[in-house]
């Protein structure tokens, strides 16, 4: 169990700093107010009071996609009762709700007035200042991936108020969890959770608010830090191989990558839209570019984009608009409670088109709008939402499964190969793919065999299906322990899918270069890698786990018009299933290789 945050100090602090309120205060922004500002000089920055773990663990720690399995959603209870109320209702059908707050008794009763069930709700009643969640409460991370539930907070970068930095202790304490802290040089890291995406897998993306934040003459009083550096504490205490940065946005006052982005999964971006040449458009274009030019998903691929609108204000304003200076509305700023997504809504001709974008992208998830714009609910003026106001904690227990969708394709005659990575702390006992191609007729399924222990991947193959037919599928696991998981978490309401279309010749479908079959495949040994270009064109070729982890580049140069072979010793590497990923100048395209031993 933590040490407990003394509540005393907590007073004496903010004393300290001129703020007398330890009752709940609603009209904190979530960017620092004017009297804040002025305090700023005269802040006693001692971050280490009452912290727990602030060496980082020994054993490598996995930091969690907001998708995965939640045990508890967390609140403050201040200001904008009528959308927190909203919030519970949503997530107590899903998890625990632990709501922050100075007085229980007064938010049972708002709750229920409202009607919401108060089963599934607990409450936590300690000293808060705002109503930011998401910026200054701790984040959801395995050791071992999927072994031990700890989590991990960093100094808040609003030294104003440090019953809000203080939270993560007391909710810790409360949860019985351990916490590991960067509060100690040289480990002194100021970041807020806003600002902080990422896919499970080691990657993660901010704004390079992180860089100005911690650099030297920062106003928070930590140790100043290289790039480099932040990236080496990110690695330490949460397992980020990948911190991806981002250019500031011009009108986003607050800097925080939620307001305009969102990973939806492993591979997926879903990116706020403004009309060309608007407000922050041209910056989110570029950031955009930026990240597809330089970096692939987990499994090595480009990652998918889906566009969402950034809606104005009544009166057609964006920020920075020379008409008027809209509020911030953003779609992105939303947050998963397991199968349930909650977004928020500003106006209904903007909210249907951000709702119809959710479902298409997020199939089987139920999908709550709560207004956060009009009389009595305009929190997005205070620039910030739903995304804002919420954070989650990860289960004790994750079963974790993660597949890449499968492609379109023309392909109706093979199986369609299927892997993904299956874990679980006791062993996985059975995996399944459920298959249909009429998901009102139910689902079949076919057994996943374990092909790489080294990669806990497992494989299975759809039957091939008759060309013009859409395959619904999703991935079944039971572990060892009796723990059961489905991925899409919406399974089987929710699904991936693939169509295969109708060819009529080869000739059908140009292209400029051709990959032929690999052999042998499975390989032990060498295996050719024909390939054929029309065109003189440049081409990187490179090997991939089937979790995307990049393992060898084979060929990067160019190529000539005709038909080359390139070649991979299959003994260098464990046995398993891989991708070999093919880049030209014009497109990507990727082949499976089996490697045996």
């Amino acid at each position: 169990m933590l040490k407990k945050y003394s509540k005393l100090s907590a007073i004496i602090a903010l004393l300290l700093i001129g703020i007398v309120k330890v009752e709940a205060q609603e009209s904190l922004p979530i960017y620092m107010t004017d009297e804040e500002l002025k305090q700023m000089p005269f802040i006693n920055h001692n971050y280490n009071t009452g912290r727990s773990v602030t060496n980082p663990p020994t054993l490598p720690i996995r930091t969690a996609g907001e998708w995965e399995e939640v045990q508890t959603l967390l609140i403050t209870w201040t200001g904008f009762t009528n959308i927190l109320t909203q919030i519970v209702d949503a997530a107590q059908e899903e998890c625990e709700v632990l709501i922050t707050c100075a007085d229980s008794n007064q938010v049972k009763s708002t709750l229920t007035t409202a009607g919401v069930p108060l089963t599934n709700v607990k409450y936590l009643e300690v000293g808060l200042n705002s109503i930011w969640q998401r910026d200054y409460s701790a984040h959801t991370a395995y050791l071992n991936d999927v072994d031990s539930l700890v989590m991990t907070e960093w100094i808040y970068n609003r030294p104003t108020r440090p019953l809000d930095d203080a939270m993560p202790v007391e909710q810790m304490n409360y949860k019985g969890i351990t916490l590991y802290s960067t509060t100690q040089a040289p480990n002194d890291l100021v970041n807020t959770g806003g600002n902080w995406m990422v896919d499970g897998f080691g990657t993660a993306m901010a704004s390079k608010l992180i860089l100005e934040e911690n650099q030297a003459g920062n106003v928070y009083g930590v140790t100043a830090k290289t790039e480099a550096q932040i990236d080496t504490i990110m690695k330490k205490f949460h397992g980020i191989d990948r911190y991806i940065k981002m250019d500031v946005l011009p009108y986003d006052g607050i800097h925080h990558i939620d307001m305009h982005i969102k990973l939806l999964d492993e591979e997926t971006l879903l990116v706020g839209e403004y009309p060309t040449g608007i407000a922050d458009g041209p910056q989110i274009e570029a950031n955009l570019q930026y990240v597809l030019s330089n970096f692939n998903s987990v499994y090595g691929t480009p990652y998918k984009v889906i566009r969402i609108p950034m809606p104005p204000s009544t009166s057609g304003a964006h920020p920075g608009s020379p008409f008027g200076n809209g509020s911030y509305r953003t779609y992105s700023n939303s947050v998963f409670i397991n199968k349930t997504i909650i977004l928020p809504y500003y106006r209904q001709e903007y909210d249907t088109t951000a709702e119809r974008i959710y479902k298409s992208a997020l199939p089987g998830y139920k999908v709550v709008g709560i207004d956060c714009d009009n009389s009595g609910n305009n929190i997005i003026s205070q620039s910030g939402a739903i995304h804002c106001i919420t954070n989650t904690i990860g289960v004790n227990d994750p079963l974790l499964i993660s597949h890449q969708a499968l492609p379109n394709t023309n392909d109706s005659t093979n199986p369609y190969h299927v892997d993904a990575l299956i874990k679980h702390r006791s062993g996985i006992a059975n995996a399944s793919v459920y298959y249909t191609i009429d998901t009102t007729a139910g689902y079949q399924s076919v057994p996943m065999t374990l092909t790489n222990a080294s990669t806990d991947t497992w494989t299975g193959f759809i039957p091939a299906q008759a060309g013009g037919s859409t395959v619904f599928y999703y991935i079944d696991a039971n572990a060892n322990s009796g723990k059961h998981q489905v991925r899409p978490i919406t399974a089987p309401e929710g699904y991936w899918k693939f169509k295969i279309g109708i060819t009529t010749s080869i000739a059908a479908v140009p292209s400029n270069f051709d990959i032929k079959d690999i052999y042998p495949n499975p390989g032990s040994a060498i295996s050719c890698i024909p390939v054929k270009s029309n065109i003189n064109t440049a081409l990187n070729v490179n090997l991939y786990d089937v979790t995307g982890r990049f393992v060898k580049q084979i060929f990067n140069g160019d190529i000539n018009v005709g038909d080359k072979n390139l070649f991979i010793n299959c003994a260098e590497f464990d046995a398993g299933v891989y991708n070999i990923v093919f880049t030209t100048d014009e497109t990507q395209y990727s082949k499976k290789l089996c490697i045996k031993k």
